[in-house]
């Protein structure tokens, strides 16, 4: 009876195994070339009164798709970065805060290339002794962005706040629903918004789920779908809530989006400059096809952008001239700004920091003769 049952568990447990075998045997012949390894290291963090996501501290683990492998770093502040940073700055340091979500942390991108490091080098080569902290978060929307440097982000006394402002953002603000307009104001609709990462903590405190996340084409294919679905999800019920709550007919949703931006920008600014940090806006492009590429920021959009920042990188105008002439975005996977243009956009950036940090020492000389 007993050794009946041994063989028949035995066999059954075989079968899976097998099953699971063949599946992914499966999945890497016909759709490897279509499914990239990313797995999702997020887990929560108190920000103040508010819970946020961030990236597990103190972990390596790897991306990988048909267009390569990149190898993330991160430290005990969970940012991807080798080095640990205090709250207190070295005196005399220029301290710059990188905000963004995937294009900002640098999916597809070695992190040595990322627009952060680009800004870091750029002004350490022209004598400024600075130092960026890339606190990129894949899934970030503005929202999560502003409640992260109002409530963590401040704490490491930065002289100089770069946002990546990517076109999901409009959508993203919307689904982590932190914020909401009231009459035109901005108001926090509610303090917390982690999804996925009570699964996520799950898989990745065991080790045997970890190493499938990042080397399992059939795993990352179920993974992937079903985070996608539960991402639209997500939106859908936001969304809808959005036009209970405020009367707005499905077909307006885009314009309320619009002005949840230009409140949130606008805020963001009035904070930086309260705090006499500056505040510049990076203008991820977005794919249009191949070696093509189009601004995140709207048309009607623009001139709210520029005077909500004190310095705006617009993609067209630094990656104009190179139109069907290299990848502006990676060929593949998800499809993230290429090294070439983190390096074009990190060193405007760059430039840009340089020329606001003359600006203030001469206006602080001036003050202070």
């Amino acid at each position: 009876m007993n050794n009946s049952w041994v063989k028949t568990t035995s066999l059954f447990v075989f079968s899976i195994l097998l099953s699971l075998v063949g599946a992914e045997a499966v999945i890497r012949a016909f759709m490897k070339d279509q499914i990239v390894l990313f797995p999702r290291y997020h887990t929560a963090a108190h920000y103040g009164n508010f819970v946020l996501r961030r990236l597990r501290p103190n972990t390596v683990f790897w991306h990988t798709s048909v267009d390569g492998s990149w190898q993330f770093v991160t430290n005990a502040q969970g940012f991807r970065d080798q080095r640990d940073f205090n709250y207190v700055k070295l005196e005399g340091r220029l301290r710059v805060l990188a905000l963004g979500d995937s294009h900002t942390e640098g999916f597809e991108v070695r992190q040595s290339q990322t627009f952060s490091a680009i800004i870091e080098r750029y002004l350490n080569v022209r004598g400024v002794d600075a130092e960026v902290l890339n606190t990129g978060i894949s899934g970030f929307s503005t929202a999560e962005e502003f409640v992260f440097l109002t409530n963590e982000g401040i704490r490491y006394d930065p002289d100089v706040v770069v946002l990546g402002f990517y076109a999901n953002d409009f959508e993203d603000n919307v689904k982590a629903g932190l914020y909401k307009l009231v009459s035109g104001q901005l108001v926090v609709a509610k303090r917390e918004h982690v999804p996925g990462v009570r699964v996520l903590d799950i898989i990745n405190s065991v080790a045997p789920l970890r190493w499938l996340s990042e080397g399992s084409y059939f795993y990352s294919f179920g993974m992937n779908t079903v985070w996608k679905r539960a991402k639209v999800s997500l939106f859908r019920e936001a969304e809808q809530q959005l036009t209970t709550e405020f009367a707005v007919p499905t077909e307006e949703v885009t314009d309320y989006k619009k002005k949840l931006m230009a409140a949130l920008l606008k805020e963001m600014y009035r904070y930086c400059r309260a705090r006499d940090i500056k505040l510049v806006i990076i203008d991820i492009p977005m794919v249009s096809s191949d070696k093509q590429f189009r601004s995140s920021v709207p048309e009607d959009m623009v001139e709210v952008v520029r005077t909500s920042s004190d310095a705006f990188i617009s993609s067209e105008n630094v990656l104009s001239k190179f139109r069907n002439l290299t990848d502006i975005h990676v060929p593949h996977g998800h499809r993230h700004i290429s090294e070439f243009t983190h390096t074009l956009l990190g060193t405007a950036a760059g430039s840009a920091i340089v020329g606001l940090n003359r600006v203030s020492r001469r206006q602080a000389s001036v003050a202070h003769p």
